[in-house]
């Protein structure tokens, strides 16, 4: 098979065609885990402030920790051939991100049975830094600024205008607003720009 050169107009065009597929491929099989977490968090937020509000008993926060199982089972139920793409390096890099802000998260979650701080503050600031990475590592804006505003909503559970469990509803509408919107988003788009 014989080699054809290509001049500069055409490499960069075939650059400029990697990158947009690379985007387009990333919308799609990374809208997954936004959602699922997502809904997931916003549907056990509801649920653990319900059986809080009538019972009064804590060791509903308990499934708090379901959320990595419940989510990893969901991703594999609903979407099954989510992971089935060769994975670049922008993929593994968002991978990283979310690996260890997931752990962090696990992590504090764990800390709060033994010792008070304020769980809801630190969980949202750790989620919206994780957003803000995957929309800055993968240049998409519809991450990067719901990552920002998620980061800056962290601020709400420390003015003291939610208390009690109910600061559970916030902790809801803040994924709501910028995770499954977000996902939504991402899952809709077909021919992306630089969104």
């Amino acid at each position: 098979m014989e080699e054809r050169q290509i001049n500069e107009k055409e490499s960069l065009e075939l650059i400029s065609q990697m990158i947009r597929n690379t985007q387009q491929r990333f919308q799609k099989g990374n809208a997954a885990p936004f959602l699922v977490f997502g809904y997931l968090t916003v549907i056990l937020s509801l649920v653990i402030w319900y059986m809080l509000e009538i019972t009064h008993n804590a060791y509903w926060n308990m499934l708090w920790l379901f959320i990595p199982v419940l989510g990893t089972f969901g991703l594999k139920l609903i979407f099954p051939n989510r992971k089935k793409n060769v994975r670049t390096v922008v993929d593994k890099a968002v991978d990283y991100v979310w690996l260890v802000i997931g752990f962090c998260m696990l992590l504090a979650g764990l800390t709060t049975f033994y010792v008070y701080f304020p769980i809801f503050f630190e969980e949202v600031l750790l989620m919206g830094i994780a957003v803000t990475l995957t929309g800055l590592i993968t240049k998409l804006k519809i991450l990067t600024f719901p990552g920002i505003l998620t980061m800056l909503s962290a601020v709400l559970f420390t003015l003291g205008i939610v208390q009690g469990i109910d600061q559970i509803l916030l902790f809801g509408a803040i994924f709501f607003v910028f995770m499954v919107l977000p996902g939504h988003i991402l899952y809709a788009k077909k021919d992306i720009g630089n969104v």
